[in-house]
Formats: structure tokens, sequence, C-alpha cells
């Protein structure tokens, strides 16, 4: 046995060094709870700046074991486990890591854990939880070699402003980590849902700008703001970046950081060209889109709706999506512009268009690109330029990159386009200067 590592733990009022005895508290759906310390907890060390993660021991072969030992034995085996894991939770981890641990209505325990967010902490309870796991099991093995649990780990961080209450979110990180344990979920989805939800904790995505040209002027008459992640991360790319936003929840909250940083950008620059900004149609149709984007106006009174054109990203039908026409006209009579993207590319992009007679077409890259020596693709333009005339929309050529591309362009008297052809992504304030 390891009894000469286990120290018992009674309350105080230091949460950030608390571990209740494991018989003293039970876990309960947030609804049966009156008070709940471990909310309480998890709320002081959220408040204090940090994260908080659930990670859960789950015991698979509970029931054979049971059946196995006897009722009697088998009580003073769970007894003996959950001893020698408290023990080895309490050797392998500092004090104040530790906000509690307890039983769980399941078969196993969860550790309730604060996480220094300045570090790279999802690789770092990865390897803590598989070593807790390990030395447990050294230890269940040397005081019983004829019986074999099997254990699994799981973890999810605390997310609270998705939820109601502190409880409810504990409660929805204890039911992904039970499922990260069982194997219904991956590890790499917490990963992924970890740095996307810190990406939106902390802003940290940059905008650069891309010129929208007069094609028979040369002019800049516009510019499109694009996204990267973080410098030198796998979500720098924006499809990745955005993909895992969607995959994860996020997607609502990242447009709109999009939009406040491109307002904080032409605040910074004093632009006064159009400005075009990518929205999904799922945030689009968002209920609280509309209130929001009023709400972050009142802090940019220098810049009038006019000036903004909303671009609908996407390939995806706007069928089903119970408030996106009536946000769209909404957000026309308070003088937003609607451009859509990726015309020529599907079905849902041209039935936009017929649905939302926008001010603006933008012509996908895949019907420009070897324009110049394709004249089926001349056709397509073609016909693509006739359906914006009968909408009454102008038309953006997107993804120029070569000559022979923007000498087709004119001749068929498309009104804008942009692509490498004229300039590539950069800040706004040198794309400013060098225009």
């Amino acid at each position: 046995m390891v009894h000469h590592y286990i120290k018992r733990f009674k309350p105080v009022g230091n949460w950030g060094k608390l571990m209740l005895p494991l018989n003293k508290i039970k876990y309960f759906p947030p609804q049966f709870i009156i008070r709940d310390p471990v909310a309480e907890g998890v709320d002081l060390v959220l408040k204090q700046g940090f994260e908080v993660a659930v990670a859960v021991f789950n015991f698979k072969n509970w029931q054979d074991l049971s059946e196995q030992l006897g009722e009697l034995s088998f009580r003073q085996f769970i007894k003996n486990i959950k001893e020698i894991f408290l023990a080895v939770i309490q050797r392998e981890l500092e004090d104040n890591q530790i906000i509690i641990v307890h039983d769980h209505y399941s078969d196993g325990l969860a550790l309730i854990l604060k996480v220094d967010p300045g570090r790279d902490c999802v690789t770092e309870i990865d390897q803590t939880l598989k070593k807790i796991v390990k030395e447990a099991e050294k230890y269940i093995h040397n005081d019983t070699p004829h019986i074999r649990p099997v254990i699994d780990a799981g973890y999810m961080f605390v997310e609270k402003k998705y939820y109601s209450s502190v409880q409810e979110a504990v409660y929805k990180a204890h039911q992904h980590a039970l499922a990260m344990a069982e194997k219904r979920v991956r590890s790499e989805f917490n990963e992924m849902m970890y740095k996307i939800n810190k990406i939106v904790a902390k802003k940290d995505i940059k905008m650069l700008a891309q010129p929208i040209i007069n094609v028979a002027t040369g002019e800049v008459k516009a510019w499109e703001m694009l996204t990267r992640g973080p410098s030198g991360t796998s979500l720098e790319s924006p499809l990745q970046l955005f993909t895992i936003a969607r995959q994860t929840g996020s997607l609502y909250d990242l447009e709109l950081i999009v939009l406040e940083k491109t307002l904080e950008q032409i605040t910074k620059t004093g632009c006064t060209q159009d400005i075009f900004i990518n929205f999904t149609p799922i945030t689009i149709g968002n209920e609280r889109f509309v209130r929001d984007v009023k709400k972050m106006l009142t802090g940019y009174k220098n810049i009038p709706p006019e000036q903004i054109t909303l671009e609908i990203t996407e390939r995806d039908p706007i069928e089903g999506i119970e408030n996106f026409i009536y946000n769209i006209k909404v957000l026309r009579t308070l003088g937003f512009r609607v451009a859509v993207d990726d015309t020529g590319a599907g079905y849902a992009s041209l039935n936009s268009i017929s649905e939302i007679m926008p001010d603006i077409i933008k012509i996908d890259r895949s019907v420009i690109k070897g324009i110049d020596t394709n004249r089926v693709k001349e056709s397509m333009l073609k016909g693509l330029l006739l359906v914006a005339k009968e909408a009454g929309s102008l038309v953006v050529a997107e993804g120029i990159e070569s000559e022979g591309e923007a000498s087709v362009l004119s001749r068929n008297n498309v009104d804008l386009a942009q692509g490498y052809f004229y300039a590539r992504p950069d800040t706004l304030t040198k794309s400013l200067k060098s225009s």
C-alpha cells in the first residue's frame, strides 16, 4: 500500500490549496445544487484569470471487478484505489494546481485543475494525466497483482461564457471529459477547442487588407479585410482558423472580433474608402447579430455604415437560416451594403443572388483562373455579368494573377477586380501608403 503518501485534507478557505475528502462530496447536475463548493472554487479561479480543466479518471471494468471480488472485497478495493489515486495526484501536482478531487456519479474520480493560460497547458495536461494513470496502475498492481482495473482519462476546459451558470459550465466540461475518457471524443478536439477559445479570449488575430481595383482606371476603389490567426501556428491559415471555429462553436465570436479589429484599423488609419468584411450566412442570421453590430458601432461614430460592405462568404445555402433575410434587410436600412462571394462556384452563391439582390457580386477565382486561354470561361463570365446587370449589382472579379486575365476583364467591362496581379495583402496602414 501507499499510505505513506496519503494526507487527509479538510475544507479550508483558500480554494487554491483545497482538496476535499473523497467521501465528503458528490457531484450532482447543477439544477439540484443549492450551494456548490465545486462551482465556488471554479468561479474564484476563473476570476483570478486562470483556466480551469475538469479531468476524469474512468474505471471501465468496474462491473467485472465487482463480480470477481464480491461486494465487501470490492468496496475495500474501491477505497484503496481512490486512496492510491489521491496520493499520486498529490505527488504529481502542486497544491495550488488542485481545486478539488471528488467522486463523481459514474465509475471513477474527477480532478478539477487550475491551469496557467500562459503555458502550453494542453500538452502538459495530457502528459500529466497519462503519468498519473501509469503511476496509479503501478501501485495498484503491486498491491493487488491479481486484479487489473482498466483506467482511462479525459479532460475538458470549463467555458463559463457559453452557459448560464458556473455549475452548468462545470457539468458540461465534466460530461465532455467523461466522453473523452470513454473514447467518445478525441483529445485532438479538446486541443483545437482550447486553442480557438484562447484566440477568441485574447482577440489574437491579425487583419490584412487587399485592394479592390477599378479595372478601367487602375485606382483603388475599396479594401477587403483578410484574417490571419496567430503567426507561426497551425491556425495562422484563415481556412484552418475558421474551420475549427465552426467545429468548436466559436465562429460567431470570431467573426465579431474580425469586425471589431477592422473598425479599429479604419479609425487608426483614417481610411475613407469602402471596406469589405467577410461574414458567413450563419453569423449574419444569428438573432444577436444586428444588435451586436449596432452596439459595436456606437464606439466608432466616425465610421458610417455606408463605408462597410458585408461580404457573405462560404458556399453554404442560405435556406433554413431563420433570421438571415430579415437581418440583411435591417442592415441595409442602417446603410450597410451587401456582397455575395464565390459567385460561379456553385448553386449556393447563385441562389443567394436571387434571394438577396446584392449590391455587389464577387466572381469566384475558379471562373477567372486561365480565362485568357479558355473561351468557355469567358462565356461564363459574360453570363454572370448579365446576371449582375439584372440584379443591379456591381461586379468584382477575384483572384487575378496575370496580365492576360486582367485584359479579359477590361474587354468585358468588369467593374472591379482584386488579386496578386494588383497587390498582395498587407496591413491597412502599409497598403494605404503604397496605394
